[in-house]
């Protein structure tokens, strides 16, 4: 806020050297559908014919250039900056010198910009409402997959019998039945191949606040893909990277880089098999700390974490009550538990007041005896939706009802309340009324791996009887220390005390201050490190990390409202830094995918569609970091709204009611802390 202390990311003070970059004219947009596909068109048939395209030049990966950051420049030539994402708007101050380089973390000293991630008391959380769009775009979007399955079926007829070479691979052949047959592939043949260039882009690089795509082109409609070996920056809008750590330089990747010349790059075993190190209970106990229970276990993966624990934790005769829209891991993890499974609907607390009370009732079925147990699980955060858990009214329930709560915050966890602890923490109740905590670490702290973490007896348990522990392969060195060294600098780490009074009863008090249980959420204490780990002042101190936290909050209300002035259809909560926007018609989402990356300064989103969505509410995901300045949620706000209007996507607000692009822009500050 104006007058509060500066940003802990401008530190030293420095002469100022004015931007060395010339921004090119941006060229005219294109104000119609039409004038877009043609030019597409012409765009597709010069590369056919060349094979060699013309290349977006790759930026510089410098920050704000001054005589002092030497350590976050590479020397480029001067014209990388032609699409603006490579340096800053405005130039750093003679007071500032940025610790990140800008195209990994952007360069944002404005502590207007800046919000707390909490519950407000008394504040309704809002119910998750399905705004349909009018009924043309539903109606067209219908008729568009009844055409694509005729058609596709027609086609497949016809191929099948006029060029069977084309088809060998789904017809039995030399007596063996084929390993994926044209009913079960109808799908992935004929709508996913058609929009294969909007996914699984490969990339190199940092998955930053930009990121750098290996170009492709496909002179077969998707069958294959042939990279050019030109290279894009874009703005990147879909990674899960929270609050930012996903750096190649900084304090986290020096102490990674300490770790690999200590431990190497891997343990080369199973947990319980010779492939558990110091490192490894260390960051147990840092994440047991950091959550607030009393004891936690690590993963290699976090898919696996629900899908290999679950089936420990629960098993013939138990009852496992999901949210509808749970992530396929819970659905995975269940299936395979053998337990009983009911699904209620998402976030509706009636619903699953009524299914307890019918099971409970009930009992198991046909025997009607009780419920071993009862598991009801949900997440933090959804992926899809962007809805949080309501956590509050789910913990009276349990008050009520005596079953065991289990939460996935792989979403949530360091991206949600005032401390970055997740869900419990935004609505400020006690970690430990919650039995079961779920989380990852490839989402807040830019590393890899998953984590469960409860009561101690049941961790020393499912520690024995999960399968990862004898078969999967130990969390390496290397992610390990990123785990610790992102988690430490969202905690701060604790200054340690010595003291002063000599006397026998200042030392008694010294050392009980020192057993004394830590208070929640705290700091971490320098015990809990690794003696070798040294982090950068900003960093132990915590000031960056909570400068992270808020940053984010801003950047994800910012967005979410601003997209809602603007018109459109978009689902969840306001803090979430998940934002779904509504596309609905499967060829919006190509076309949504391409218009963004084809744009002067280029965007990356995600797409998602059927099946991961319901058929008619295929969308495009951002996905909202820390690392993203406020002149970069501005440019994705412009960027949809010129998109927005081309592919009439503008069905959430009458047209009266909308805001302006500029008016949105101007009231941001307003509009996050609505």
């Amino acid at each position: 806020m104006p007058g509060s202390s500066p940003s802990p990311m401008a530190l030293n003070i420095v002469s100022p050297t004015p931007s060395m970059f010339t921004k090119r004219k941006s060229q005219a947009p294109l104000t119609s559908a039409a004038s877009y596909l043609s030019a597409l068109s012409q765009a597709d048939a010069r590369a056919r014919s060349s094979r060699t395209p013309t290349a977006t030049p790759a930026l510089s990966l410098s920050s704000s250039i001054t005589s002092s950051s030497e350590d976050t420049v590479l020397h480029e030539s001067d014209n990388d900056n032609a699409d603006g994402l490579a340096l800053p708007p405005r130039p750093p101050t003679s007071e500032q010198v940025f610790t990140t380089v800008h195209t990994e973390f952007g360069h944002c000293a404005n502590d207007k910009y800046r919000m707390e991630s909490k519950h407000i008391p008394g504040e309704v959380i809002p119910a998750h409402v399905e705004q349909d769009p009018p009924y043309y775009i539903l109606l067209s979007t219908y008729i568009s997959y009844l055409i694509l399955i005729v058609i596709g079926h027609i086609r497949d007829f016809v191929g099948k019998r006029l060029s069977p070479k084309s088809y060998t691979h789904l017809l039995p052949r030399n007596g063996y039945a084929p390993l994926n047959s044209d009913f079960d592939s109808f799908y992935t043949r004929r709508l996913k191949t058609r929009m294969d260039d909007c996914f699984s882009q490969p990339i190199t690089g940092v998955a930053g606040r930009t990121i750098l795509l290996l170009d492709r082109i496909s002179a077969d409609y998707n069958q294959t893909h042939i990279l050019t070996g030109s290279r894009t920056r874009a703005l990147n809008i879909s990674s899960y990277n929270y609050l930012g750590f996903a750096q190649a330089r900084g304090g986290c990747a020096d102490a990674v880089e300490e770790s690999i010349r200590r431990y190497g790059i891997s343990t080369c075993g199973a947990r319980l098999e010779g492939g558990t190190s110091d490192l490894h209970a260390v960051t147990e106990g840092l994440v047991a700390e950091f959550l607030g229970m009393e004891d936690a276990l690590i993963s290699s993966m976090g898919f696996a974490t629900n899908s290999a624990f679950i089936p420990a934790l629960v098993g013939k005769g138990s009852l496992v009550i999901s949210d509808e829209l749970n992530h396929a891991s819970i659905r995975f993890g269940t299936r395979l538990s053998g337990a009983n499974i009911r699904t209620f609907k998402h976030n509706d607390m009636a619903n699953l007041e009524a299914l307890l009370r019918e099971v409970i009732s009930q009992g198991q079925p046909r025997t009607h005896r009780p419920w071993k147990k009862i598991l009801v699980i949900v997440e933090g955060l959804f992926s899809m939706e962007g809805t949080l858990a309501n956590l509050p009214d789910i913990l009276k329930l349990k008050e009520k009802y005596k079953f065991y709560l289990f939460v996935d915050e792989a979403h949530s966890i360091g991206a949600l309340g005032p401390h970055g602890r997740g869900i419990a923490d935004y609505f400020g109740i006690d970690p430990r009324r919650i039995d079961i905590l779920m989380g990852t670490f490839t989402k807040s702290f830019g590393a890899a791996g998953g984590y469960l973490a409860g009561n101690k007896t049941l961790i020393d348990r499912l520690r024995v009887h999960g399968h990862l522990g004898p078969y999967a392969e130990a969390m390496t060195p290397p992610v390990l220390t990123q785990v610790i060294a992102s988690m430490a600098s969202i905690m701060g780490i604790a200054i340690p005390n010595t003291p002063l009074d000599p006397s026998p009863a200042a030392i008694m008090q010294y050392q009980q201050q020192q057993v004394a249980p830590p208070m929640h959420p705290g700091p971490a204490p320098p015990t809990a490190l690794p003696h070798w780990l040294t982090l950068p002042t900003h960093l132990a101190s915590g000031a960056e990390g909570r400068e992270r936290l808020m940053r984010l909050a801003f950047n994800a209300r910012y967005l979410h409202r601003g997209l809602k002035k603007l018109g459109f259809i978009t689902y969840g909560h306001h803090s979430s830094p998940i934002v779904p926007l509504l596309l609905f018609h499967p060829g919006k989402m190509c076309m949504f995918h391409r218009m963004m990356k084809d744009r002067q300064t280029p965007i990356v989103v995600v797409v998602v569609g059927y099946p991961a969505t319901p058929l008619v509410t295929g969308r495009v995901r951002f996905c909202v970091s820390a690392a993203h300045t406020k002149e970069d949620v501005d440019m994705v706000l412009r960027a949809c709204d010129e998109v927005g209007d081309v592919l009439d996507l503008k069905h959430g607000l009458p047209k009266r009611e909308r805001w302006s692009v500029e008016r949105v822009l101007e009231s941001a500050v307003e509009l996050a802390a609505a």
